[in-house]
């Protein structure tokens, strides 16, 4: 149900009766139960004139924009919105200034929203004393009660239901310019992509300020100064990358540039820049337009800054900081305390553990702000960041347990009075240069929603006595790292008795990692073919792109569609270059499943598509035709993916069959579409996802080196899935890091009890021994 606030004086039609200045009517089914007196005819922007009689004329629109409530010199109160034609918005004269004078001025004020229709009735045309803004009119509309005047507003009471929402009137049309066709002096609203910023910041003055430097495909440059004393009408920028909409920025020449500064009314909208990512704007505003075709132009943004922009900024982890780095930090504040005029620390976690020993600033116990439990739990976690200048008066007023991004930390590697050990500090220093400051992120934000996921998984039991383990005897603080789980008669072996002997054996040992490789862990992960016994590295996502490209050139066969098996859907792309895509859908008992439960094949579609419909189908095959039937792509690529993993075949040992064997699986009473079944019937010998690393262990009398090849026993991780998740790289990375500490002395290093066996390779011109750990798993309580 919509409302109709009416605002009536002593217009020559009103009724007598009508004592109230503000009456409420009810718009019930689309109609008004007290419509718009019969005598009023509808006036067109373009065919006003002035001079002439409007008493019984009105002009409707769409209010897109509301200035603030203000009094004239004789006290009079006078309010002024811009009135938009939502019927003529391909005219070049689309829009008009109305400006309302006394207690209708202060009435409207605390009605009038953005979007909302607005009517007018009984109106004087003024010519305009000065040349027009773009796209409004020549004259504007004075409104006032001695004029006669009646002004309707269609709008929602603040009950309204979600679904009486539907018949919001329409939202007017904006026009957006390319930064390449900016002009000094205009005002316009424009899209971009952030290609640096700096975070809001106390000016000069008493506003906010915040510098953004804009990119589009025009291959233009707009740095913008944006100036508000309300931090939350600033854009909530979180990273280069992000796509802004700006309304009514106003553009001036300077040296030879455009320059964007914020104008009366203002406004912006802020977008994730990733693609594939939600569209869903970030703005404080309680009131903005976003129409269906500016998604398009968002997503559209999204894929040319892919390629155009360099997004991955100077982000990392506390496992991964090092001296002397600057590094943008995405952590929760645990504690905060002043420190002097000049300076104030911040305690934050990230989850992670920074592999030096840190700077612990010193405040009195009364002066921490924080929960005392958590911060005593997280003492070798949470670090202290000790910020300066302008930037202390925004860490005063953050709240315990927000989320942040700290921008451009700078760490520094000292070391205390009469201390020979240094420690790491971190320190955001005072001035904006790179980027410098602090943002607040949302907890709907992306990274906040993997974060908490990751911090809720560490296991804060132990990790408070990390710091006085480390300084006790090594050998009965850490004989837990490492799970025997067989074998248990075995009695340990030293390194050098296992090095002089003969292979093939197996032993028990307890030794130190002293170093691991690779250190990158990603580079771990291989493919492994269990027939031929050979290992391939992981195709990246590019080779996977040119091969579904290749694929897309052919046109699906419109004979193969439809089969006893599976049913077919085919439509074309709207790009330049149409695509024809198809997708098959497999049957069961002739029915079509629901989509958590059923395995589809597609042809022609791109990499983003495909990732699109692993989020929704069960299973997702990509295949071409040919005169037959469906088959394959070359095993470069996937032959399935399931959920985030992509299965691969190997070439040498795969003997590819016709798609149609997948009818069998189809056939069963609950087909349960497990990779090993579907590569089963489709000749494919599937590929394992291992890691494979090499351990250099030492005890006190020897060292040698040792290869880890496992899937999913030693660190209790998934091979198949670390690639494509977050959460467990940085659980992996814990786990190495609690194994081979960096920046610690063999002596401090903890003891690892595991299995190994040796065994000969022959070579060209003798065999060589190596050495393989197995049945060994990583401590719970490490990992």
């Amino acid at each position: 149900m919509l409302m109709v606030l009416v605002l009536k004086v002593s217009a020559p039609w009103a009724s007598d009766k009508v004592a109230m200045p503000v009456q409420l009517l009810k718009i019930i089914e689309g109609q008004s139960e007290i419509p718009l007196p019969s005598h009023l005819q509808k006036e067109n922007l373009e065919h006003l004139q002035e001079g002439c009689d409007h008493t019984n004329k009105y002009i409707q629109g769409v209010v897109t924009l509301s200035y603030p409530l203000t009094k004239l010199r004789d006290g009079t109160d006078f309010f002024k919105i811009v009135v938009q034609d939502s019927d003529n918005l391909r005219s070049q004269i689309n829009s008009i200034n109305v400006l309302i004078y006394g207690k209708m001025a202060e009435d409207c004020a605390k009605i009038i929203c953005q979007g909302e229709t607005f009517i007018v009735a009984g109106f004087k045309v003024i010519k305009l004393p000065a040349a027009r803004e773009g796209g409004r009119h020549d004259f504007h509309l004075e409104v006032s009660e001695e004029a006669g005047s009646a002004i309707y507003i269609y709008t929602k009471p603040k009950t309204t239901a979600a679904s009486e929402t539907a018949s919001v009137s329409v939202a007017p049309k904006y026009v957006y310019t390319p930064l390449n066709h900016l002009k000094d002096g205009t005002v316009v609203n424009l899209y971009g992509v952030v290609k640096f910023f700096k975070p809001p910041y106390i000016s000069k003055g008493t506003d906010y300020c915040s510098i953004v430097t804009l990119v589009d495909p025009s291959n233009v440059k707009l740095t913008c100064s944006l100036f508000s004393g309300n931090l939350d009408s600033l854009p909530k920028i979180y990273k280069v990358g992000d796509i802004v909409r700006f309304h009514r920025i106003k553009i001036r020449e300077y040296n030879g540039q455009m320059q964007g500064i914020t104008s009366g009314g203002f406004a912006s909208l802020t977008f994730d820049g990733t693609i594939g990512a939600p569209v869903v704007p970030r703005t404080s505003s309680r009131v903005y337009t976003f129409m269906d075709e500016e998604q398009k132009t968002v997503e559209e943004l999204r894929i040319w800054a892919a390629s155009n922009i360099s997004i991955s900024g100077s982000a990392t982890k506390l496992s991964g900081v090092q001296p002397m780095l600057f590094f943008d930090l995405t952590c929760q504040l645990v504690g905060k305390a002043k420190v002097d005029g000049s300076s104030f620390l911040l305690k934050v976690w990230d989850g992670t553990k920074c592999p030096y020993p840190t700077w612990k600033v010193p405040v009195e116990a009364k002066d921490l702000e924080g929960e005392k439990v958590l911060l005593h739990q997280l003492r070798n976690l949470a670090v202290d960041i000790l910020v300066y200048d302008n930037h202390v008066q925004l860490a005063e007023s953050l709240k315990i347990g927000s989320f942040l991004r700290i921008y451009s930390i700078h760490v520094k590697q000292a070391s205390a009075d009469n201390e020979d050990v240094s420690h790491m500090e971190f320190h955001l220093h005072g001035g904006t240069c790179y980027g410098r400051g602090i943002g607040l992120l949302p907890e709907s934000n992306p990274d906040v929603k993997e974060l908490k996921e990751f911090l809720e998984s560490v296991n804060l039991t132990d990790s408070q006595n990390m710091e006085s383990m480390c300084s006790m005897d090594i050998d009965s603080t850490f004989g837990n790292v490492t799970v025997l789980t067989d074998h248990q008669d075995l009695s340990a072996t030293e390194l050098k008795t296992i090095t002089n002997s003969s292979a093939p054996r197996q032993y028990r040992i307890r030794a130190k990692l002293r170093t691991y490789k690779p250190q990158k862990l990603h580079q771990s992960v291989k493919l492994h073919c269990s027939k031929c016994n050979s290992l391939q590295e992981v195709p990246d996502r590019d080779e996977f792109d040119v091969i579904l490209h290749g694929s897309a050139s052919a046109a699906p066969n419109p004979e193969l569609h439809n089969t006893s098996w599976y049913e077919s859907v085919t439509w074309s792309t709207q790009e330049q270059k149409q695509r024809e895509i198809a997708i098959h859908f497999v049957k069961h008992d002739e029915m079509l499943q629901h989509p958590e439960d059923t395995l589809i094949m597609i042809e022609g579609g791109t990499l983003k598509e495909i990732w699109k419909l692993t989020k929704r189908f069960k299973c997702v095959i990509p295949v071409r035709s040919t005169e037959d039937d469906l088959e394959l792509l070359d095993l470069s690529a996937p032959f399935l993916l399931k959920g985030n993993v992509k299965y691969y075949g190997c070439k040498q040992c795969s003997t590819p069959k016709p798609m149609k064997n997948l009818s069998s699986i189809a056939a069963e009473q609950q087909p349960s579409w497990e990779p090993t079944e579907i590569a089963q019937a489709l000749g494919i010998e599937l590929l394992q996802y291992v890691f494979i690393m090499k351990f250099t262990l030492v005890d006190e009398t020897a060292s040698l080196n040792a290869y880890l090849f496992d899937h999913e026993k030693f660190f209790q991780i998934p091979a198949s899935e670390i690639l494509t998740n977050n959460f467990l790289q940085e659980k992996m990375q814990m786990t190495m890091n609690t194994l081979c500490p960096p920046g610690r002395k063999l002596g401090e290093l903890p003891w690892l009890e595991c299995f190994i066996k040796s065994y000969n390779v022959r070579g060209a011109m003798e065999n060589q021994v190596y050495y393989q750990i197995f049945d060994t798993t990583v401590a719970e309580d490490v990992v």
